[in-house]
């Protein structure tokens, strides 16, 4: 898969973010999209074919994967990657509107079509709660799927048509493990950096409204 339209995408955001919202950019961009493509990618390639039963009942070695492995931990990356990016094409949309209502009624209309004010303020917090939620959503669904962070060195599976309980063994454990870790330490920084943004998008705004109200009693 080219990962070339997601970049495209982070770059296109990066220009209307605040200095949070560019850490954040460059945490998906540098410690995550890039780590999957140049590492983490490569270690679950072959995790079907790696994976081994001490028997060799047919059907057994397969049930026994899909049973510990009901979605594969790097597609499952792939989504969460792909679904916490997405919620940004709402702002590059909102923009993209502002600047094709100037072009329909040739005049300026907003003093920067970027600048985040009115309703693209709140495009924004939408994208930010988005981001937010399947981060969150993400993290819950890897721990209720395998039972924890966790990777281990031997499984046992007794289910149908294994005959009896087997021992599975899984391909490198330990590294996919610390990859793991890395990816649920980088989904918590980047719902950190969304919870700060949010935070400070709001409490600046609020204490705009409240300026201009006490401007405006004062006159």
């Amino acid at each position: 898969m080219s990962w070339g339209f997601l970049r495209d995408l982070l770059s296109g955001v990066n220009k209307y973010s605040t200095g949070i919202g560019r850490i954040w950019v460059a945490v998906v961009f540098i410690f995550r999209l890039l780590v999957y493509v140049a590492a983490a990618e490569n270690i679950w390639k072959y995790e079907h074919d790696e994976f081994e039963c001490n028997i060799r009942q047919p059907g057994c070695e397969n049930v026994c994967f899909d049973h510990f492995f009901p979605v594969s931990h790097i597609r499952l990356w792939a989504l969460q990657l792909i679904m916490v990016s997405t919620p940004s094409l709402l702002v590059v949309f909102h923009v993209a509107y502002r600047e094709n209502r100037e072009k329909h009624h040739n005049q300026k209309l907003y003093t920067n079509p970027g600048k985040i004010d009115g309703g693209l303020l709140c495009t924004y917090l939408i994208s930010l709660i988005l981001k937010t939620g399947f981060e969150i959503v993400f993290l819950v669904l890897f721990y209720k799927l395998y039972n924890g962070f966790q990777v281990p060195h031997l499984v046992k599976c007794d289910i149908r048509p294994c005959p009896n309980t087997v021992d599975c063994y899984i391909s490198k454990p330990t590294e996919k493990m610390i990859f793991l870790y890395f990816l649920v330490a980088t989904s918590c920084l980047c719902i950190v950096l969304n919870l700060s943004e949010l935070s400070y998008l709001i409490f600046k705004y609020s204490i705009k409204c409240y300026l201009k109200r006490y401007i405006k009693k004062r006159q």
